[in-house]
């Protein structure tokens, strides 16, 4: 069974789509892979891009991405890549996002309290907000998310995760994992309620 870091891997790239070229996003950011913003040409030659096979020049990634910064912004990605243009691999794509993905999860540890207690579902819906908004954006711009999380408040958190600018998709998606976990407290608490029952039942019948 995958591991919620795999699952958020997966559901990150349904979210953001996975191009492996470069292109411009509806903001104008040139950008590749799943979402990855490229500030400058020299973050884009150091990734390791091919181009026909074979390890893309420093030259042929400085070009490309002078290219595509001269294209208009915000159109469909496949404008954007002609004949030769060099791309990551998807192993590269997954390493790099994964690797963000720790990264970020790493910084949310360090920030909320109980973070490892949490349920896998607030796990993958706080690394999906912390993905598209940056740790920071997370912390500074969603106080009272924060604080239902850490109370286990799931209800709360679920009414203040609607972001502005993700899909409908993506929000109702978010919501449910903070529900999901409602649901999850609940059928514990039952759970250990009738087994402390059942061990109460056994020791009468030992009497």
């Amino acid at each position: 069974m995958a591991t919620y870091i795999e699952q958020s891997l997966a559901k990150l790239k349904d979210f953001e789509g996975c191009v492996p070229w470069m292109y411009r996003d509806t903001v104008g950011k040139v950008t590749v892979g799943v979402g990855l913003m490229l500030p400058d040409s020299a973050a884009a030659e150091g990734l390791p891009f091919v181009a026909g096979g074979r390890a893309a020049t420093q030259e042929e990634i400085s070009a490309e991405f002078g290219r595509v910064t001269g294209l208009a912004e915000g159109r469909a990605a496949s404008f954007y890549r002609r004949g030769g243009s060099p791309e990551l691999a998807a192993e590269t794509i997954d390493a790099r996002l994964l690797e963000m993905l720790v990264g970020f999860e790493g910084h949310l540890k360090t920030r909320m309290v109980g973070y490892d207690r949490f349920p896998d579902g607030v796990k993958m819906a706080l690394l999906d907000m912390a993905y598209n908004l940056g740790p920071a954006g997370l912390f500074a711009g969603y106080p009272r998310l924060v604080e239902a999380v850490e109370k286990g408040a799931w209800t709360e958190a679920a009414a203040e995760c609607t972001r502005h600018g993700p899909s409908a998709a993506r929000n109702i998606w978010t919501r449910e994992q903070f529900l999901a976990a409602v649901v999850g407290t609940i059928k514990a608490e039952a759970e250990s309620w009738l087994a402390r029952a059942w061990n109460w039942i056994r020791s009468l019948w030992r009497r």
